[in-house]
């Protein structure tokens, strides 16, 4: 038994640390892609401070903002769709799936609608408003599917599931209706964001977005054997002496914060929820403990990639990152569910 969880521990670190060089071998690539095509020992100079002005405004003020969010976002999708996962006991289940992108995506949607074209918000204040604004709408999606899904007492991971995919759709004519009272300009904005791509090219961004990983990422990891309790069935999370319950409330209200959060810069990238947490899975086995930091590490990793390819493939134009990760991600969608159901 001991030797197997030696075994085990040094499976993870050694998977963490390759991916994590892999996440570095794609940081570097990501520097350099792009219109603008500045060699790898300008690049190193440039970091080291003796770059010149041009190429300092591209990696610094520009590239870098842009790799870090994909970072983050990365992480802070994957790890929600990890903690949706097991407290729904379902596979399937993804924030973008669920319906809570989509309520955090109307919620800045009408934002941009209401207050956009007028100074109602500027400067600092302006940048900082949108992951709140996205928070409030990923709740009320939460709050909604959550209360529909009641029965009995309890939540069924079936009810959440298809409750989740009708508010979705329901969120989705939403969207589809204010996009066109929109000017063009807006609609246009709006369009491209929705469909995911990490537009807050800035570092005010990062630190927009960074409070909410350092906060609830960690809780989560710390909050990991209720998921591997949960797991087990309700039945058995009762006889152990676990407040389902309220468990599942604690970790439905983590996994929103960072969905929604994310929302607000990344727009509605989705499937990269599902996929992080199923390869982690199969790396590493069932245990959150491990689970979850592989699975941030992942999506960091994922999301980096496909921006980085979004950027590539068709350049000059780009590639919105949220249509990479679905062309990725539809196909391994539709293989789950035929293996589930």
């Amino acid at each position: 038994m001991q030797k197997s969880l030696a075994k085990n521990e040094n499976k993870f670190k050694t998977l963490f640390i390759t991916i994590s060089l892999l996440t570095v071998i794609v940081f570097v690539i990501s520097i350099n892609a792009g219109f603008i095509k500045i060699p790898f020992d300008a690049v190193f100079s440039t970091l080291i401070g003796q770059g010149t002005p041009q190429n300092e405004l591209t990696i610094f003020d520009f590239r870098l903002p842009r790799i870090v969010l994909a970072l983050l976002v990365g992480m802070g999708i994957s790890v929600s769709g990890a903690i949706l996962q097991g407290i729904s006991q379902n596979p399937l289940a993804d924030p973008g799936i669920l319906g809570i992108n989509s309520g955090a995506g109307l919620a800045v949607v009408i934002y941009m609608f209401f207050f956009q074209g007028t100074a109602f918000f500027t400067g600092m204040l302006s940048i900082f408003i949108m992951p709140l604004t996205a928070l409030v709408g990923a709740f009320l999606a939460a709050i909604l599917i959550y209360s529909i899904s009641w029965k009995n007492g309890t939540v069924t991971p079936v009810r959440l599931l298809l409750v989740g995919i009708g508010v979705n759709a329901a969120f989705g004519a939403g969207l589809i209706i204010f996009q066109m009272k929109m000017e063009p300009v807006n609609f246009m904005k709006a369009i491209v964001w929705l469909s995911g791509t990490i537009w807050g090219t800035n570092w005010t961004f990062v630190l927009a977005l960074l409070p909410w990983l350092i906060i609830f990422i960690p809780y989560a990891i710390y909050k990991a054997r209720f998921l591997d309790v949960l797991r087990l069935g309700d039945p058995v999370a009762v006889g152990v002496g676990v407040n389902i319950e309220k468990e599942r409330r604690i970790l439905l209200i983590v996994s929103v914060a960072l969905a929604g959060a994310c929302v607000s810069v990344g727009g509605g990238i989705t499937f990269l929820g599902l996929i992080a947490p199923h390869i982690a899975r199969r790396l590493i086995g069932a245990r959150h403990a491990k689970v979850l930091p592989l699975t941030a590490l992942l999506g960091g990793f994922l999301l980096l990639t496909a921006d980085t390819l979004g950027r590539v493939i068709m350049a000059p134009m780009e590639l919105p990152v949220g249509l990479v990760v679905s062309i990725l991600g539809a196909p391994y969608f539709i293989y789950l569910l035929v293996k589930t159901v």
